[in-house]
């Protein structure tokens, strides 16, 4: 049976708004919940995809780091353009790296980085993530085991030049953390078993904010927004959400 695919989302609920950044081989699927959440308090959100994302891993693979941060940038601008004075980001893992990014470069009224890695594996061990994204699209997309492993078989013999700009991206992020005064929630999971969960001391440590916390989950694995704990977790954005200083 085949499933539909995520597709972004545009919540519009209330004048404060919060961009929502999904992770690597990530969709708006894991930070929808939170957005569903966050427009129940109020609260308008904007989930987008970067290019490559919710789409074929045939397509994911052309894709890199600079086409993910224009999207980034493309989400941040629209919300502008709708009419939104004032946003906030909170991003998820490679999310979360953007999110710094963002804070760094333009103006935010807060951030919430969650699982946000400062030091990145290698190339190797990147294109597994992309193998699990490609069996995982192709499954619910109705293929058959059969034709899944062939085609994923024929992946393992291709490359994705754009992870060799994934490091550069993270190490170049983290020398920008020290220009960040935006009010900053860290969050990590204790059991993260994608990143160093240190990466989440070391935000917290290099970010100049002097309005900042980090919260750890000890019960949640890397997607955290997904893991057992994301109640409490939503209730934790939205309690930094609700101490920023909105204007209207």
């Amino acid at each position: 049976m085949r499933i539909a695919q995520p597709k972004p989302f545009f919540f519009e609920h209330g004048k404060r708004a919060v961009l929502l950044l999904h992770g690597f081989t990530g969709t708006s699927a894991d930070v929808r919940m939170l957005g569903r959440f966050l427009e129940k308090h109020n609260y308008t959100s904007l989930a987008p995809h970067y290019r490559g994302h919710g789409v074929p891993p045939e397509e994911l693979i052309k894709t890199n780091p600079d086409q993910w941060w224009e999207d980034v940038l493309a989400a941040y601008n629209q919300l502008k353009d709708a009419g939104y004075k004032e946003i906030a980001v909170a991003g998820l893992s490679l999310g979360g790296v953007f999110s710094l990014k963002l804070a760094a470069e333009y103006p935010l009224k807060g951030i919430v980085t969650m699982c946000a890695p400062m030091t990145m594996k290698t190339t190797d061990l990147l294109y597994q993530g992309v193998l699990k994204y490609a069996r995982d699209y192709k499954k619910f997309a109705g293929q058959s085991d059969e034709q899944i492993e062939q085609e994923v078989a024929d992946l393992k013999t291709k490359s994705m030049p754009g992870l060799n700009d994934m490091r550069p991206l993270v190490e170049g992020v983290r020398k920008e953390v020290n220009q960040i005064y935006t009010p900053l929630l860290v969050v990590q999971a204790t059991q993260d078993e994608v990143i160093d969960p240190n990466s989440a001391q070391i935000i917290y440590d290099e970010a100049e904010s002097t309005d900042k916390e980090l919260q750890w989950y000890e019960e949640s694995g890397h997607v955290i927004t997904l893991g057992p704990e994301k109640e409490q977790l939503h209730e934790k954005v939205l309690q930094f959400l609700e101490s920023l200083d909105w204007q209207e």
